[in-house]
C-alpha cells in the first residue's frame, strides 16, 4: 500500500462502505509498532476492512509510518506538560481543543457512510480522540499495553466503551477483564537464522552480537555507557560485534567510537528491519517499554533491561519485572550518571557478555514460551466493535 497524509474530513460514499478501524496514538514507536501489528492482522480477520492511523505531528510517526505504507493523518494533540510555562499547558489546551473538534466532525462523518471503531492506542494524541468519539457515538477501544496503565490511559478509561489489556494490571482490576498478550508486528520476529540476519545487517555471520537499543528514539545514557566502555573496558568486546541503534542524536560520537576501539559495529540511529536486528543479537540492552520487552520475548533474545530513568513512577519496571523474576531476563537501573552507570549497568552487561552458558540458559526458557498471536485477536475485537465481524 502507497503510503499517503488523509484528511480524516475528506469521505467518498460507495454502495457498499468497506468498515474502517481508527488506530489513535503517537509520538513515539512504544505507541506505533503494536498498532501496525493489530492493523497487519486486521486484513486477515476482515479483508474489506480498513485502517488509518490518528498521530501526533512529530518526525518519528511520519517516518515509521510511512515505512509501513500506511494512511495517517496528523493531529495537532500535545502532550501535557508544565513547562515552559505558560506555553506549554496552552499548548496543551490548544492541541485538545483543536483535536477534538477536528476528529468528533470527521468520525462522524465517517461513521454515517460505514461502519467505524476507534483503537486508542494510548497517549497524548489517543487521549482527545476518545473524547471526540463518546461524544459522537463512534465505538471505542482502549488498547492498554502496560502494566501500570498511565495518567491518559485512566482518562481514556472514562469514554472507550472497551477497555483490552496487553498485560494483566493487578492493580488496576477494570484494566484487567479482557488480557490478549502484546501484539508483535510479523516484520520484528526473526525468521532467519543469526548468520543470515546479520549478514543482512552487513555484519559478520560467525561472530557473537550485541544489540543496543533505546526502542525508536535511542537512549541517550545506553550511548555514553558504550562509549565508556569502549575507552575504558575495550577489551570486553574482544570475539564481539555490536548493532548499536543510538536514535538521531549521537550516530556519529557513537560510531566514532567503535572505531578508534577498532570494534566491528553497525550504528544506526534507526533500524526498520527489527526481525533481523532481533534475529541477529546473542544477547541485548535495551529499554524495557511494553514493545521492547514484547519483542525481545517474543524473538528469544536474552536482555538486559534498563526503564527510562525520567519516569517518576518508573513504570517501565513492571513491563519485565515478571520475567526477569521468571528467570527470563535481567533488570538493571539507569542512574543517569555516567559513572555511575559504568559501575552497575557496564559491570552487569561485561559480566553477560562473559557468561555463554547463562544467556543459553535463558535462552532456553524463552523458547520454551508458547507463541501467541494477541494482534489477531485484538483485531477481531476492533471488528466486532465496529460491526464488522465475519463480513467478506
Amino acid at each position: 500500500m502507497q503510503s499517503r497524509i488523509v484528511n480524516p474530513g475528506s469521505i467518498t460514499t460507495t454502495p457498499q462502505p468497506a468498515p474502517l478501524i481508527i488506530f489513535a496514538g503517537g509520538g513515539s514507536g512504544g505507541h506505533l509498532f503494536p498498532s501496525l501489528a493489530i492493523a497487519e492482522r486486521l486484513a486477515e480477520v476482515a479483508p474489506a476492512a480498513s485502517a488509518e492511523f490518528y498521530c501526533s505531528q512529530r518526525a518519528i510517526d511520519r517516518d515509521i509510518l510511512e515505512q509501513a505504507g500506511a494512511a495517517f493523518h496528523p493531529l495537532p494533540a500535545a502532550p501535557m506538560l508544565l513547562r515552559p510555562f505558560p506555553a506549554a499547558p496552552m499548548r496543551f489546551i490548544s492541541g485538545w481543543r483543536r483535536t477534538v473538534r477536528e476528529t468528533a466532525s470527521a468520525l462522524a462523518e465517517r461513521a454515517s457512510v460505514g461502519p467505524v471503531a476507534v483503537a486508542l492506542m494510548g497517549g497524548f494524541v489517543a487521549a482527545p480522540v476518545a473524547r471526540a468519539a463518546a461524544k459522537v457515538g463512534v465505538p471505542s477501544v482502549l488498547v492498554n499495553l502496560d502494566v501500570a496503565p498511565g495518567k491518559a490511559n485512566r482518562l481514556m478509561a472514562r469514554f472507550a466503551g472497551r477497555i483490552i489489556s496487553a498485560v494483566p494490571c493487578p492493580d488496576f482490576p477494570a484494566f484487567s477483564r479482557t488480557v490478549t498478550g502484546m501484539p508483535v508486528r510479523r516484520s520484528a520476529i526473526a525468521t532467519l537464522g543469526p548468520a543470515e540476519c546479520r549478514l543482512r545487517l552487513g555484519l559478520d555471520p560467525d561472530t557473537s552480537t550485541l544489540l543496543v537499543t533505546g526502542a525508536s528514539q535511542g537512549a541517550g545514557t545506553f550511548n555514553r555507557l558504550l562509549i565508556d566502555l569502549l575507552a575504558h573496558r575495550r577489551e570486553v568486546f574482544d570475539g564481539w560485534q555490536v548493532l548499536h541503534l543510538t536514535g538521531p542524536a549521537d550516530q556519529s560520537a557513537v560510531r566514532d567510537a567503535y572505531r578508534k576501539a577498532g570494534v566491528n559495529a553497525q550504528v544506526l540511529p534507526f533500524c526498520t528491519d527489527m526481525a533481523s536486528a532481533w534475529g541477529a543479537a546473542d544477547l541485548a540492552l535495551s529499554r524495557c517499554g511494553a514493545s521492547s520487552v514484547a519483542e525481545a520475548l517474543a524473538n528469544g533474545v536474552p536482555t538486559l533491561f534498563s526503564p527510562y530513568p525520567w519516569h517518576r513512577d518508573q513504570h517501565q519496571r513492571l513491563n519485565a519485572i515478571e520475567h526477569v523474576r521468571a528467570g527470563r531476563a535481567w533488570l538493571v537501573d539507569d542512574a543517569i550518571d555516567p559513572a555511575r552507570n559504568l559501575e552497575t549497568m557496564g559491570k552487569r552487561l561485561i559480566e553477560l557478555m562473559s557468561a555463554a552458558s547463562e544467556r543459553e540458559q535463558v535462552a532456553r526458557r524463552l523458547r520454551s514460551e508458547p507463541a501467541t498471536d494477541a494482534a489477531s485477536q485484538i483485531a477481531a475485537l476492533l471488528c466486532a466493535a465496529a460491526s464488522c465481524a465475519g463480513k467478506p
